[in-house]
């Protein structure tokens, strides 16, 4: 089957788990629909008008711009697939617009509270001392939950981190002083905690077995992080929320949009660019002040 095909040529590129995931579901769904609504099975007998029909069906059930748009993304990939290996000769997918997407106000922790999460944890166990240290390098770096989790003892440079990000893409992000007192800490306290234990590990970031952690187990340790530090309820405590956090604060302490979303491992700065939006006009008249030509002039 062609799905199959695509699946194994994302995979050859080095997409990750989370992507390809998506990648099939979407693609499948769609397939599944268009035989039980049209009994088509063939790609060559698909037309634009039945992609339009599944889009619509889409959005009749409630779904989201941001969540269409996904679908049509993961469609247009197939598509462009079918068309390198001459299935078909054009992309159809290509000729169906992408949904007009609301303007979404990230909200995200106060400074208050990502004080009391780092807080919340001590370094009287290797738990919490690792804990500290997970809360402080997602809000300081801002990297995803699986890239800290890929994190291995020979990526830690005195300066910065060597980062896996997307499509194995690698970039570095800064240490400041105060993640490398935290992560000296911690490795002290890890190093003692394992040697006494006997094992040999590689991952800076390892489960009291020594075993390298899980995504869930990052998702747990934040969302610990925020019931200790009474983060408020609409606040959702994850990983991704420490994230939006390093974005909104980078760019209200003044750093540019483009270096942020390098620092990030954004693509483009378009995905950037929703951080922005979310930063009150009072902040951004008080940021450019800071960066008035003529108040900085040399």
């Amino acid at each position: 089957m062609i799905l199959n095909e695509f699946l194994l040529e994302i995979t050859i590129k080095n997409y990750s788990e989370r992507t390809k995931k998506s990648y099939r579901n979407n693609v499948n769904l769609f397939l599944t629909w268009l035989e039980l609504e049209y009994s088509i099975t063939e790609i060559e007998d698909i037309l634009v008008t039945h992609i339009k029909s599944y889009i619509k069906y889409q959005s009749a059930k409630g779904r989201k711009a941001t969540y269409v748009n996904s679908i049509l993304k993961c469609l247009v990939s197939y598509f462009n697939y079918a068309v390198d290996e001459e299935y078909i000769n054009m992309n159809i997918a290509k000729r169906v617009k992408f949904q007009r997407e609301d303007k979404v106000i990230i909200k995200t922790f106060t400074d208050s509270e990502v004080r009391s999460m780092i807080s919340s944890f001590s370094y009287n166990s290797y738990m919490e001392a690792r804990n500290k240290c997970i809360v402080a390098l997602l809000l300081d770096t801002g990297i995803r939950n699986a890239e800290l989790c890929a994190i291995k003892i020979q990526d830690v440079k005195e300066e910065s981190i060597l980062i896996f990000g997307k499509g194995y893409k690698e970039r570095l992000v800064p240490l400041s002083p105060f993640l490398k007192k935290v992560m000296l800490k911690y490795a002290s306290i890890r190093d003692f905690y394992f040697k006494e234990h006997g094992q040999l590990f590689e991952y800076y970031f390892l489960s009291y077995r020594a075993k390298p952690l899980t995504i869930e187990a990052v998702e747990r340790v934040v969302r610990i992080a925020g019931e200790r530090a009474k983060v408020r309820r609409d606040i959702r405590c994850s990983p991704h929320t420490c994230r939006h956090y390093y974005a909104q604060a980078q760019l209200r302490n003044g750093l540019d949009v483009y270096s942020v979303s390098r620092l990030l491992g954004h693509e483009d700065i378009t995905i950037t660019k929703r951080y922005l939006q979310s930063i009150q006009d009072e902040q951004v008249l008080d940021m450019s002040i800071k960066t008035s030509p003529l108040m900085n002039l040399k």
